[in-house]
């Protein structure tokens, strides 16, 4: 597949939406919701029952309409099988020892998940040890965590169906690779931790839920610690901490690398925020769980996050005082504050994550959104950097407490992700595993700018294009943002976006303020009541890359993802002139209610909610995609994508914005379309396939009203 062939393709003339193909009728109810004074129009409320007859003719009827325009697009089936090519590489994930093992995933290249292997030694053959493509026969059903037994027998992992967020928890035989009887259900939100014994492993789950139906979108409350007995059914499990006084506390346990404690982290919703609580095992070849959990931290007051022990010494990332992080430890035997010891201070760059490897600690900073890797020893005291391959990402590192080897994996957005391998003890970094993609990088460039938003904010985008493009405003343009809950955006690969440069586009990330990129101030003043500072932040940046001429607003294609998807189709409603294209994704599209659906209350801490008082209740009103879609306004091309049983953020979301788009604009002269996929969920675990469908519709109806480039 060569580049002329994709951009001739692409420059295929445009066609305008076919008005003989209506959209389907969306019904309207009578309902209208007060929160404190605040009236609330909701005439697609109906939407919202997912499983009720009405609602799936309109999900059929929907996509119909959609997938009748997609198959049309001249372009769709050629950018189906570069991304095949494209894609079609050998994947590592990165290695982690356990139980004398080393275990990591592996994908050949298609496969829809990628199966887990083992290695009795580094220099050893791998061998298949769990193989998820077996489970399922469209490959929808995915391994979500693994995490094998002290002694080396047992490995642990976790299942979802259809990308759910329900996990259901398994054993395996390392000796014999067949499962044990033991499983155990209703898990969310939740790793397995094994005891030093080997004997079960402690985990988090909700009570079954009770309403009949669908189980999936029930509400989550009252989650609770318990252990599991290798052998025995999960009926007879433990229960080791709970807290019916507080329902919508998370509980999360992790034993400790000498299997001396078990750490409860609680937190509340998404606030990264949390308490830390312990409880002493007291022998760890013979652990015992009559003892007290002690409420070490009490308060919500920072972020503390255990990364490692020394005896009753506790290793902790925290803001606290420091909204850039530092590294302190607790000693359990005199846990007063005043006994703390700040080990690592803050510095001037964020600390994006740490560990306790080999006796020392592992850094990772993010300098402007991007990862330098630094070593500290026990005391703190600096022992240098880690050399990386250039400007990128450190996605991850895992190593053992008591071993000073390190794996670490680097990416960037035209470098494949790669493993690393470092002994800490003679500070020798060398390649262990590295892909090889059918892709040349060095006719690309990754260039980080900065611009400034409509308060005078400075913020960082990184924009990835061809080698000597120019700036006369004709190169296709993808803007991608997320914008929130503390979460980052570094320089990842992404073997999809490689198809959008090889046809000629640009492939812009923006990092918004309520993102983590410069600690605690940035992700605060993009919640709350300061949310629209996000959408300033985001329409700065598009204005930024049509003024320096990258792109044009009539090339410009914006993207997002769950908040991400808020984040479009709030900025759609406030600038529909910003973009030609748009495309939100399982989005958080009606403000006033999603805290009504399975885990969405937790996201008060970054949103706050309706129920809260008049002045929020108002607030959100006021960007509510749902409830800002207004008629007769030129809307850009829009294809919303979400799944029907999306158990994250709730479909019902997706649906009411579609339909109140198509309601309001039903002759507007661009397709205002709504992409459902079935048997699917929020994203994780999507099988390799129909992410390919996925992109390849999504690029085709992009270039379908933007174009290729000018030359």
């Amino acid at each position: 597949m060569t580049f002329l062939r994709l951009v001739t393709l692409a420059a295929a003339p445009i066609c305008v939406f076919a008005a003989s193909m209506p959209y389907p009728t969306s019904k309207t109810v009578s309902q209208t919701d007060d929160f404190h004074g605040v009236k609330v129009d909701d005439p697609f409320r109906w939407l919202e029952d997912v499983d009720a007859d009405d609602t799936k003719a309109w999900v059929g009827a929907q996509n119909q309409v959609t997938f009748d325009f997609l198959q049309k697009l001249p372009q769709r089936e050629v950018i189906k099988q570069r991304l095949q090519e494209l894609i079609n590489y050998p994947r590592y994930g990165l290695p982690s020892k356990q139980g004398g093992r080393y275990f990591y995933s592996y994908n050949a290249g298609l496969q829809n998940q990628s199966p887990i292997y083992v290695k009795d030694t580094l220099d050893a053959a791998g061998r298949v040890i769990i193989d998820p493509n077996t489970l399922s026969t469209d490959g929808t059903v995915a391994v979500t965590t693994y995490v094998a037994s002290d002694d080396g027998q047992w490995l642990g992992y976790g299942v979802a169906k259809a990308g759910s967020d329900w996990n259901e928890f398994r054993v395996r035989s390392l000796a014999t690779g067949e499962d044990a009887a033991d499983v155990v259900n209703w898990v969310k939100f939740s790793g397995l931790s094994w005891t030093k014994d080997s004997a079960g492993f402690f985990y988090s789950r909700y009570p079954e839920p009770r309403r009949e139906g669908n189980q999936v979108f029930s509400d989550l409350a009252n989650q609770k610690i318990y252990y599991h007995r290798l052998g025995t059914p999960q009926a007879d499990d433990q229960l080791i901490y709970e807290r019916p006084d507080q329902p919508k506390w998370g509980l999360g346990g992790g034993v400790t690398e000498d299997g001396r404690y078990l750490l409860i982290s609680v937190w509340e919703g998404t606030d990264p925020r949390n308490r830390l609580y312990y409880l002493d095992l007291q022998d760890a070849t013979a652990p015992r769980f009559d003892g007290e959990v002690v409420r070490l931290i009490d308060v919500v007051e920072a972020d503390y996050s255990v990364i490692g022990n020394d005896g009753s010494t506790l290793f902790i990332r925290t803001d606290l005082d420091a909204p850039r992080s530092k590294i302190i430890a607790i000693d359990l035997a005199n846990p007063d504050r005043a006994n703390w010891v700040t080990l690592v201070p803050q510095a001037k760059d964020v600390i994006a994550s740490a560990s306790y490897i080999g006796g020392k600690f592992v850094v990772n900073y993010m300098q402007d959104a991007k990862n330098v890797l630094a070593v500290f020893a026990r005391d703190g005291a600096s022992l240098g950097t880690i050399e990386l391959p250039g400007i990128g990402s450190v996605a991850s590192f895992s190593g053992r407490e008591d071993e000073p080897e390190l794996f670490f994996n680097f990416t960037s957005f035209t470098y494949p992700t790669t493993n690393f391998r470092v002994d800490l003890a003679t500070g020798k970094t060398e390649l262990f595993q590295a892909p090889q993609v059918a892709f040349d990088p060095s006719v690309y460039e990754t260039k980080q700018v900065f611009y400034t938003s409509k308060d005078g904010t400075r913020v960082p985008m990184f924009i990835t294009h061809r080698k000597g493009i120019k700036l006369d405003g004709s190169n296709p343009t993808l803007l991608y943002a997320y914008g929130g809950f503390n979460i980052s955006l570094t320089p990842s690969f992404s073997a999809s976006n490689l198809a959008w440069l090889e046809l000629g586009g640009i492939y812009a990330v923006a990092n918004l303020r309520g993102g983590g990129e410069y600690g605690r101030e940035w992700h605060l003043a993009g919640t709350k009541l300061q949310k629209q500072n996000v959408f300033d932040d985001f329409i700065a940046a598009g204005d930024y890359l049509v003024k320096e001429g990258f792109t044009s607003h009539a090339k410009l294609a914006i993207r997002g993802g769950s908040n991400g998807g808020l984040l479009v189709g709030a900025v759609v409603n406030q600038r529909p002139d910003l973009a030609r294209v748009a495309f939100p994704a399982v989005g958080v599209m009606d403000m006033t209610r999603f805290q009504k659906f399975t885990i969405g209350w937790a996201w008060a801490s970054d949103y706050g909610s309706a129920d809260d008082s008049a002045e929020m209740a108002a607030y959100l009103k006021g960007y509510s995609p749902v409830h800002n879609v207004r008629a007769g306004v030129a809307y850009p091309a829009i294809m919303v994508t979400t799944a029907d049983h999306d158990d994250r953020v709730h479909p019902g979301h997706s649906f009411k914005y579609a339909a109140a788009l198509q309601a309001a604009n039903p002759h507007n002269p661009s397709p205002l379309l709504i992409r459902i996929e079935t048997n699917a969920g929020h994203g994780a675990g999507k099988p390799i396939s129909k992410q390919i469908e996925e992109t390849a519709d999504i690029f085709a109806f992009a270039l379908h009203f933007i174009g290729g480039p000018a030359n």
